[in-house]
């Protein structure tokens, strides 16, 4: 068999030092000064004879490894996925290896994966969405690992999420005053998520603030907070017994579905029957007949706030607050 290629290797073919070869390939070639031609012969060399850093050897030698890991609750998700994308580009930039694992929602699957992700010496951990923040925070503080949250909060550890009451006052603003030609005073649906769910308590009190805004009452009938899901969201409508609304609020591009569904069954999707505003951003939700606006979550703010508190010596245990973008339709 071939002997596998050392980093001395890649450093005679490259004409180039060991702790050159090393720093572009650790990610720290422009703090060293290094050309970027030199930097790209080193990475193609190092492709091309399949050579791949010894991360562990690595850890024992620096006493940092350099790894970053984030817990993500679900992939078909976009704005998760934006996340997750956004994550790794901002962790690579920085000179972090990022990995990720969902734990689909499950707190026994996040604990398991906190703990398998300190197994791989990872020096930071974010739980993003996480059921159980302060139980990854234990893990975390236990094996010396810093930890952050993301898109929920927890109490243990510094947390970074969305203004949920605001977006959701705001898109209820914008969906109560497009309405108002043809339904002056009459109160919005709210559809989909839980009411015991941070996000959503935060979500359906922006919407009754943007109610009071305006002088409208919300019975609490026009709640309807049943589960994320498409099909829960439809099941729903379906068991409302008011009239057809002239405005939904929904809650999520997951609940969307089964909202859409439930007005085209009626021929009631478009312009001139229900209108409709969800909290997220999907850009074919977007184009859907009847949507009057998305409340956008600042995915880019967020993760820069999360290098930003992770580059401080000493960050406070507090909530910071993202604002949302409202955007308009089409």
């Amino acid at each position: 068999m071939t002997r596998r290629k050392t980093i001395y290797d890649i450093a005679e073919l490259a004409n180039a030092s060991p702790s050159a070869v090393s720093a572009v390939l650790n990610g720290s070639w422009e703090k060293r000064r290094i050309s970027r031609k030199t930097a790209e012969r080193v990475k193609a060399l190092a492709e091309a004879h399949g050579y791949s850093r010894n991360i562990q050897a690595s850890v024992l030698r620096s006493a940092r490894s350099k790894i970053i890991g984030m817990i993500i609750p679900k992939y078909d998700n976009r704005y998760f996925g934006a996340i997750a994308e956004r994550f790794e580009a901002t962790a690579r930039n920085h000179g972090l290896f990022p990995v990720i694992t969902c734990a689909q929602r499950d707190p026994e699957l996040e604990a398991a994966a906190a703990r398998e992700l300190v197994s791989y010496q990872v020096e930071t951990i974010i739980a993003t969405g996480a059921t159980d923040p302060d139980g990854i925070t234990d893990i975390c503080r236990a094996a010396g690992v810093r930890s952050l949250n993301l898109d929920l909060p927890g109490s243990a550890a510094p947390s970074i999420v969305s203004d949920n009451r605001g977006g959701a006052r705001d898109l209820t603003l914008k969906l109560l005053d497009a309405c108002h030609g043809t339904a002056p005073g009459q109160p919005l649906l709210f559809v989909g998520g839980r009411a015991t769910d941070h996000n959503t308590a935060a979500r359906i009190a922006g919407f009754r603030d943007g109610h009071a805004d305006r002088g409208i009452e919300v019975p609490e009938s026009n709640i309807l907070a049943c589960g994320y899901a498409g099909a829960k969201a439809y099941a729903a409508l379906d068991a409302w017994t008011g009239d057809l609304p002239r405005g939904i609020f929904v809650n999520s591009t997951i609940s969307l579905e089964g909202v859409i569904r439930w007005l085209g069954d009626r021929g009631a999707l478009g312009a001139d029957r229900t209108l409709f505003g969800c909290f997220d951003w999907d850009p074919f939700g977007a184009l859907i007949p009847g949507n009057v606006g998305m409340a956008r979550q600042d995915v880019n703010a967020m993760m820069d706030e999360v290098f930003r508190v992770l580059g401080s010596d000493q960050p406070e245990e507090k909530v910071t607050l993202i604002p949302c973008n409202i955007t308009d339709a089409g």
